[in-house]
């Protein structure tokens, strides 16, 4: 049997984390193994549960979610974060996806929703609502501002649009396939992306990269 996904629930309301808290223990292939009520908690408790997921919320007092995201992933960038919020704006989605959210729901999504993504981000994957997506990509395409993409993740991107698994990518760039999945997953949330197939086409459509 797998380990357990173990999760951090970070959210100013104890009505929200006793819910989530509730709900997410309903399986068994997961583990809540702290709570945070801010940003300046949930940077803490990361360092004290060591979780593989972050269900994370944007308002909270003190530093918020965005800001908190951004310490953790930069001490802990193999920890995933889902956030999960009110807002649903351009802004707030943008600046949670730069920060390295890899999900983003908001509330009052169906809990199968809620575990889905939290199963997907768990193994380095990305998962958007349809109507967070929606905004997003509309947002992109809307914008004369293209997606900021590291060195690498360019050199990733070529690849994906020759159709390069990602064990053909890391072997071309001479890293580990894991890394490889990661730049992959980057990608897709950047990009706003469901699937390679998509993120190809976005960047092409974007001027990124030519098909």
């Amino acid at each position: 049997m797998t380990n357990p996904i173990r999760i951090l629930i970070a959210d100013d309301h104890p009505v929200v984390r006793d819910g989530l808290f509730a709900i997410l223990t309903t399986q068994p292939d997961f583990t809540v193994v702290g709570q945070a009520a801010s940003g300046e908690e949930a940077v803490r408790q990361v360092e004290v549960s060591q979780p593989d997921v972050i269900l994370l919320d944007l308002e909270m007092p003190g530093m918020d979610g965005v800001a908190a995201l951004q310490h953790i992933k930069s001490a802990h960038p193999a920890i995933q974060a889902i956030v999960f919020t009110a807002f649903d704006t351009d802004e707030r989605i943008l600046s949670a996806i730069k920060a390295g959210a890899r999900g983003y729901l908001l509330k009052g999504a169906p809990r199968e929703e809620i575990f889905t993504a939290i199963r997907v981000v768990s193994q380095g994957g990305s998962l958007l609502q349809p109507v967070v997506a929606s905004r997003l990509l509309h947002h992109i395409a809307s914008s004369s501002e293209k997606p900021s993409l590291t060195r690498r993740e360019r050199e990733v991107l070529a690849l994906l649009a020759q159709g390069k698994t990602n064990k053909e990518i890391a072997g071309k760039l001479a890293v580990t396939e894991r890394t490889a999945k990661y730049h992959v997953s980057s990608i897709l949330a950047k990009l706003g992306a469901g699937n390679r197939t998509e993120a190809v086409s976005y960047a092409a459509r974007l001027g990124i990269i030519e098909r």
